[in-house]
């Protein structure tokens, strides 16, 4: 099911929130967990059996973990624990991948390729079983104690808001939220006021210039393209011209930011509506003055779960050299590329990210505060752009195609005329991603996410968020819904 989707905003969540407010306080987990698994199951029901084994498993190796005084017995049942949730994530997620790369490998040599049947990919699969990780490892680590009941562990691990595209949470963040919370009106309000502002991110914005964008490049998924379909493809990037060719790409860097980050606000106000304060997950990524800021502003959750449970574990920076310091930057961002996507275009890009990251360690943070804000913004962006092209692209070959293609310097005039809601639109989305590089934005942003509201304000609010709620209705009707970037992750 998606957020964006008249299913779920003029059934699902209506019911589910009517029910859930009448349902006795001490109930209302297990209503949210019967709700969370009848959102998985619409979308994923082959899979809900799986979702609740792999939890049931988990639960009870990370509670035996934790009470064995052993220490072998405490790292074999935690290797378990993680092996179940990594092992299902690589054989859905890089299965077919694996068997794509060793026919490839075996027809070098001649042999004929092994049969198998297509893996199907199970919706969030990539968010819930890092969370599953998060919990194990830190329950190993002491840092929090293993839940008491399993109910609680699963509302934790499938909480719909939350379940498909994350924010990942940790456990210990989040505890005494799962066992007793309170949800005031209030929190109500500014839960439904950022839902809104949400589903206006990824309706009005990020759908209107993600149509442009497939016209060119095609659906984002490739695996549910023909060979014929790819060809069509590279036939439009070969010939393309250098001004739509910028356009196209410029408008899938802000396609993909207020797709995602409209998830997030969205996943966030649902959890304040049932008193939870999920973490935040964007903090305007595109005003960053280095790739190092950009991954502290993109994603934080995924920044925070690489860094605490990849990156620290590999040494981080407390290593014998800066050889291997700068070593285990890259191979996380290696990693994180490869985690985006089962394809090579995804390794590309977590290398380049990689490779930016280490310089800017080197030396490219220094040249860029010589330079000043605004030009290392700039500069930021630009690289951020560049190398959205092996994101978007899913096949190498034609990623480096269409870059070339940026730099073929055949311009030709661009006419707002011949769409001028779709240029709008692009217009829009760089003032609010490039706006709290000004105190007036700045300001405004944290009247509107970060401000108690008195009662005119809430007013005001209300109002705005119904027009904005049915503005996007009517878009919805009129265009039709489309799933989320991150959902296939």
């Amino acid at each position: 099911m998606v957020f964006s989707s008249n299913v779920f905003l003029l059934y699902f969540l209506p019911i589910f929130l009517a029910v859930y407010f009448a349902t006795p306080r001490k109930l209302r987990n297990y209503t949210l967990l019967l709700a969370s698994f009848i959102f998985y199951a619409y979308g994923a029901p082959e899979f809900v059996v799986q979702l609740i084994l792999s939890n049931v498993a988990n639960f009870y190796l990370v509670k035996y973990m934790f009470k064995t005084e052993k220490t072998i017995t405490k790292k074999i049942l935690c290797g378990i624990s993680i092996a179940i949730s990594i092992g299902l994530l690589f054989y859905y997620k890089y299965g077919n991948f694996t068997m794509l790369n060793i026919n490839a490998i075996l027809g070098l040599f001649h042999h004929e390729p092994i049969e198998w049947i297509k893996i199907l990919l199970p919706i969030g699969i990539s968010f819930f079983s890092f969370q599953s990780v998060t919990y194990t490892l830190d329950t190993y680590r002491g840092i929090n104690e293993p839940m008491k009941r399993l109910s609680d562990y699963m509302l934790y691990i499938t909480m719909f808001p939350q379940l498909v595209a994350g924010p990942i949470i940790r456990y210990c963040d989040i505890a005494d939220q799962i066992r007793e919370r309170e949800s005031l009106m209030t929190d109500r309000l500014h839960g439904f006021y950022r839902f809104v502002l949400g589903l206006a991110k990824k309706i009005l914005i990020a759908d209107v210039i993600g149509f442009q964008v497939d016209k060119i490049l095609g659906p984002s998924n490739y695996d549910v393209l023909s060979a014929a379909q790819i060809q069509d493809i590279a036939n439009k990037i070969a010939t393309i011209d250098s001004t739509t060719a910028w356009i196209v790409i410029l408008a899938f860097t802000f396609q993909i930011y207020f797709d995602f980050s409209g998830y997030s606000d969205m996943a966030i106000g649902l959890g304040r509506m049932l008193g939870f304060r999920f973490p935040e997950n964007f903090d305007n990524p595109y005003v960053s003055t280095s790739i190092s800021e950009f991954w502290r502003r993109w994603h934080q959750t995924f920044s925070v779960f690489m860094k605490n449970y990849l990156y620290f574990p590999l040494g981080g920076s407390r290593v014998k050299t800066e050889a291997r310091k700068y070593f285990n930057l890259w191979i996380c961002f290696l990693i994180s590329g490869l985690w985006h996507g089962a394809s090579w275009n995804f390794v590309v890009y977590g290398a380049l990210q990689g490779i930016f990251i280490c310089a800017d360690k080197l030396f490219l943070v220094k040249w860029m505060n010589k330079l000043g804000k605004i030009p290392s913004v700039i500069f930021t962006f630009a690289i951020i752009v560049l190398t959205r092209c092996f994101f978007r692209i899913e096949r190498v070959d034609l990623s480096w195609m269409f870059l070339k293609r940026l730099f073929a310097f055949d311009f030709v005039p661009f006419h707002f005329s011949d769409n001028p809601h779709f240029y709008t639109t692009m217009i829009v989305a760089a003032i609010f991603s490039f706006i709290t590089l000004t105190k007036f934005g700045l300001k405004w942003q944290d009247k509107v996410y970060f401000t108690d509201y008195n009662s005119r304000q809430h007013i005001v609010a209300f109002v705005l968020s119904i027009i904005g709620f049915i503005f996007c209705l009517g878009a919805l009707n009129a265009t039709g819904f489309s799933p989320f970037i991150y959902f296939r992750f």
